[in-house]
Order: C-alpha cells, then structure tokens, then sequence
C-alpha cells in the first residue's frame, strides 16, 4: 500500500460522514514489524522534505491535531515530528481560552500561531475546539459575550464551518497548506487508557478525572466531530480520519500522509544565480589561500 492508498483510505469525503464505520482499530492489512520499517522510511524522508522547505522559505504546512482524550496526539506529535530540525517546527498547545482570547473573535489565537514561510506548525488541539467542545458544551459562549441559546439553531454552526472553511482557503492561497487528523479512538480503548494512567504513578499526572466526567458525553462528541469534519474537509484542506486504537499504526499513518503532502509541495533547496555563484567562488578562493 503507497502513502496515497493510505491518504485515500483515511481521507474524509464531504458527504455522509459516519464516524461508527471507521475501525478504530484498522492497520491497513499490516504487521507492527512492517509498519515499523514504512515509517522509518517516511521519517526520513520526512526530514528531507522538511530541510527543503525550510531553505526555500515559500510555503509552509499547518498539521493539526484533534482527539477525544487518551488518543495519542502527543504520543504521535513526539514520534513522527521530533526527529525534525526544531528551527523549522512550531508547536502549539491550545488549552482553555485567557481572557484576552475571549476578548478577541475565536480564530485570532490561531491565527497569531500560524508557522512562518518556510516552517511546519503543529496545533495540538485548534480553532476546531470551536465547533466541538463549544458545541457539545454550548454554555461557554456565554464568556464570549454570545448568547448559548444560539448555539440551538443550525445557522449558528453552519456559520462557524463557513468562517473556518473560508479562513484555511485564505491560508492555501497565501502558501500555507492545512492538513488535518482527527486521532479516532474507541471508547473501550480509551477507558484501558484512562486505567493504565491510573495503575502507573509515572503517569499520575496525566490522568484527569474531569476527562473521564467527559465520557459521559461521548455520543455528543461523536456527532460533533462527525459534523465538523464532514463541513469543512475540502480538497485544499483535507482531513484523515486516523485510527487510533494501535499507537504504532497510528504514527505510521500519519507519518506517510503527511510526506504525500510534502511530496505535493515539491519543496525545493533554492538556485544561486550567477552572481551569487561567482561571489560563492571568490569567498571560496579567499578561504583556500588562507
């Protein structure tokens, strides 16, 4: 299977999007040991393609991260983006909104976020919390100055899918490629998650028990993601639905779709010109007759 099959598998159509039918726990039809040799493949080549990018200083690549708690964003952010150049990746932990956030519309945090020509940002958590945590929680409009019983009327997300499609096609016109995963995990996985933080004191301080509270809301999420997903995944800014219940094939996957990406963009290390060439020899000269 090729990075594009894999693309094409966990790629979100915008029609009829059905989150219950995607396995969370499908691999593709590989072994842990093949996928271990695709994705170092692809991190190689990975790191290749982000040298490239860099040095050309063009374009960029906003990769965002979006999950239910438990799925492994930072687990897959560590593994497939660490081996990067960190002068060219920028990451960013969206939590709770401060007050100057809410003092502002909901995109213009994201917005200040956003990587430079040249680099690779990473929003852990996005401008989707929007239309996902504020949806299933409508009673936070209410810090934003917005009446929550807006949030009952269709017209209300519908407007929200329309600024957020409308903002990353901005953003793909001006250079920055948008791709998007959403880490899918089952609800059996993620409470064996949920168990083994609390059976490990290394990992104490990652259980919340307000993030088990949520599981409470789990079919509130499901339809939230499933509607926000099939909303705004276009063609210039895609989502993949990622299976999430393999942590190994997790990272794979999305090791390999973003080097499609990459490849897409045909980064390419930047041409002298002759000046520049002759002014390169002449330093060159200096440097040998020393």
């Amino acid at each position: 299977m090729t990075r594009m099959d894999l693309a094409d598998r966990y790629r979100v159509q915008p029609k009829d999007l059905d989150l219950a039918a995607h396995d969370c726990g499908d691999t593709a039809s590989l072994t842990e040991e093949e996928s271990a040799k695709r994705r170092e493949q692809d991190l190689e080549r990975l790191d290749a393609l982000q040298a490239q990018l860099y040095a050309a200083g063009r374009r960029s690549l906003l990769v965002v991260f979006q999950a239910l708690d438990a799925a492994g964003k930072g687990g897959t952010m560590s593994p497939v983006m660490g081996g990067l150049n960190p002068q060219g990746v920028h990451v960013t932990s969206f939590k709770q909104p401060t007050a100057t956030e809410l003092a502002h519309d909901w995109l213009w945090r994201c917005q200040l976020a956003l990587p430079a020509r040249g680099e690779i940002g990473i929003f852990n958590r996005s401008h989707y919390e929007e239309v996902i945590v504020v949806r299933v929680h409508p009673e936070y409009l209410a810090a934003r100055g917005i009446d929550p019983a807006e949030a009952d009327g269709k017209k209300f997300w519908k407007h929200r899918f329309k600024d957020i499609t409308t903002w990353e096609r901005h953003l793909h016109r001006s250079g920055t490629q948008v791709v998007k995963f959403f880490l899918h995990v089952s609800k059996e996985e993620q409470r064996e998650r949920f168990l083994a933080r609390a059976g490990d004191t290394a990992k104490h301080w990652k259980f919340s028990a307000g993030d088990v509270a949520e599981r409470g809301h789990w079919d509130a999420y499901q339809a939230a993601y499933g509607a926000a997903l099939e909303a705004t995944s276009t063609d210039h800014s895609p989502w993949y639905v990622i299976p999430a219940d393999h942590k190994w094939f997790m990272r794979t996957a999305v090791a390999a779709i973003l080097v499609d990406h990459l490849e897409r963009m045909d980064p390419a290390f930047p041409k002298l010109s002759r000046q520049e060439k002759a002014e390169m020899r002449e330093a060159v000269a200096k440097l040998q007759a020393e």
